[in-house]
């Protein structure tokens, strides 16, 4: 045999593997179960860092709003030092939605502050919001360009209850509109889930554990006993970084691809998909010079070489080397059709995927170029080093900053109150109809606005005094949104067990609202 029938025969081995023996990682079949209701709705916080997202939100966050989660919830918005009028435009989305009654969500928008040293901005503004977050027993973790439809929440929860799972994450659906997008994207997922084998992921002895940041709910007792943010503080791909905190103290986690949950960023230009990928390729490969090059080698050897094959040996008449390749190369488009269909694209632009992956290649290696003249992580005017610590930054507009705190502010339907830093647990203004707004349970756990010591975000720098958060309330009691509360209200109305969900305090006919073990279904998972 000839060295290239070797190289080729060593290809179709490499393929043969990773067809039935890599966790079936082109399947696209790890999706959400049917949904199966709890026995009670446990209280959720969706906390939603933005940095200069004005242009997208008008499209995304008012589908976070019209969630139709029959359990307690409420949306923290954390203003990344956005330039833009992120905060403005958020705020007056989340007044809209509550006056035009399309809102059964109490919306708070805040504002994060610059990271400390070893923080990336994206992990800061997290722990900004959960420490907004109240009692609330899951956490959400959304983009701001990511859309969800009515039932998503409901979905999420109710597969982490039944299924007694600590963090469930979805691949959001990307935007595949143009042709760069359409090209590119479908491979984006499709070597991912390649890195991480959404089985393998999935398994609870797996060493594998993965997570898609653009849509995860995380168990909060489970994020506090990883260690919390704090315990993940520079990762670049925090995702990632997060699930494997999670499962390696004992918490179970599962990835699948979303169908409720679309990402709507658009990357109409090549520029805007390399811009994409080469920010973190490097740091995927942990900055390492051998993992690049093992990365160069074998994506060389599994991509490339089945076409390099398949016409040497045509043009040379070598039927052996061009049998191999032929039949390397129409494995490598079998396994890749299944996302080419989940993306609704032609199958056989699945014949593309060697052209595809050379590009990636390309942008990996590109990341290691940006990486090594001190440009590599860079994402929205931050560049970060090997330990997630901003090496440049741009100052935020003073657009972006919430309102100078006045004590506490009102407003007609829907409520709109301010609080303000240093503002104590009981603060409250008028809402609708002389209804009552509490800061209890919302922001009063900011600490006046410093992080907390302990708690998800993890022990840490106090930093410096966050801004205010804003609340945004639809028009209905406020008292009864399942957070706890201070029970004794003069002359309140409404049934006082759905406050105290959080507490665990038993519901009308015995039932719990408390997360109980007996929550699991038949047969779910243990």
């Amino acid at each position: 045999m000839t060295v290239l029938q070797w190289i080729a025969l060593a290809s179709l081995l490499a393929w043969l593997y990773l067809a039935v023996g890599h966790g079936f990682f082109w399947r696209t079949d790890q999706r959400l179960p049917a949904r199966q209701a709890p026995h009670s709705w446990p209280s959720v916080a969706i906390i939603i860092p933005a940095r200069d997202e004005a242009d997208v939100l008008p499209v995304t966050l008012p589908t976070l709003l019209a969630q139709d989660y029959p359990g307690p919830v409420r949306l923290i918005l954390v203003d990344d030092g956005s330039t833009d009028g992120t905060t403005e435009v958020a705020r007056a989305l989340a007044e809209e939605a509550a006056r035009n009654g399309h809102t059964g969500v109490t919306a708070a928008v805040t504002a994060s502050t610059e990271p400390p040293p070893g923080w990336t901005g994206k992990l800061w503004a997290l722990r900004r919001g959960i420490d907004c977050a109240g009692d609330a027993e899951f956490l959400l973790l959304t983009d701001a360009d990511i859309a969800h439809d009515p039932g998503s929440l409901t979905s999420l929860v109710a597969s982490a209850r039944t299924q007694g799972l600590d963090m469930v994450s979805q691949m959001a659906v990307l935007r595949a509109e143009t042709a760069w997008e359409r090209v590119i994207v479908p491979a984006f997922v499709f070597f991912f889930a390649m890195l991480y084998p959404f089985r393998w992921s999935n398994r609870p002895g797996s060493r594998v554990a993965a997570a898609a940041g653009g849509c995860s709910l995380v168990r909060r007792e489970a994020l506090v006993a990883a260690g919390g943010l704090a315990e993940v503080r520079g990762a670049v791909i925090d995702d990632v970084a997060i699930a494997r905190i999670i499962k390696r103290s004992g918490g179970r986690t599962w990835l699948g691809l979303a169908e409720q949950v679309h990402s709507r960023r658009p990357y109409p230009r090549l520029a805007d998909l390399w811009k994409m990928v080469s920010r973190s390729a490097y740091a995927q490969l942990r900055h390492s010079p051998l993992l690049l090059l093992g990365t160069v080698l074998g994506m060389a050897l599994v991509f490339v070489v089945p076409v390099v094959a398949t016409v040497a040996g045509l043009a040379a008449g070598d039927l052996t080397t061009a049998i191999l390749g032929a039949v390397t190369w129409l494995v490598m488009t079998l396994s890749y059709v299944p996302m080419i269909r989940y993306y609704r694209q032609p199958v056989p632009a699945a014949l593309l995927l060697p052209g595809v992956a050379v590009l990636y290649l390309a942008m990996t290696v590109d990341s290691a170029r940006l990486k090594r003249a001190g440009r590599g992580a860079a994402w929205k005017g931050r560049t970060y080093d090997d330990h997630g610590t901003p090496s440049a930054d741009r100052q935020p507009a003073d657009a972006a900053t919430p309102a100078a705190a006045n004590p506490l502010v009102a407003d007609t339907s829907p409520a709109v109150r301010t609080v303000p830093a240093g503002a104590g647990s009981t603060a409250s203004a008028r809402g609708p109809a002389g209804g009552v707004s509490s800061a209890t349970g919302g922001v009063s756990q900011a600490t006046g606005g410093v992080p907390r010591a302990t708690g998800p975000g993890g022990p840490g720098e106090a930093g410096v005094p966050a801004p205010p958060a804003v609340f945004v309330e639809p028009p209905r009691d406020p008292w009864n949104d399942g957070f706890s509360r201070p029970s004794a209200i003069p002359g309140r109305t409404g049934e006082p067990w759905r406050e105290d969900a959080a507490r665990g305090v038993p519901a009308p006919g015995g039932a719990q609202t408390h997360a109980r073990a007996d929550d699991r279904q038949p047969g779910a998972g243990g």
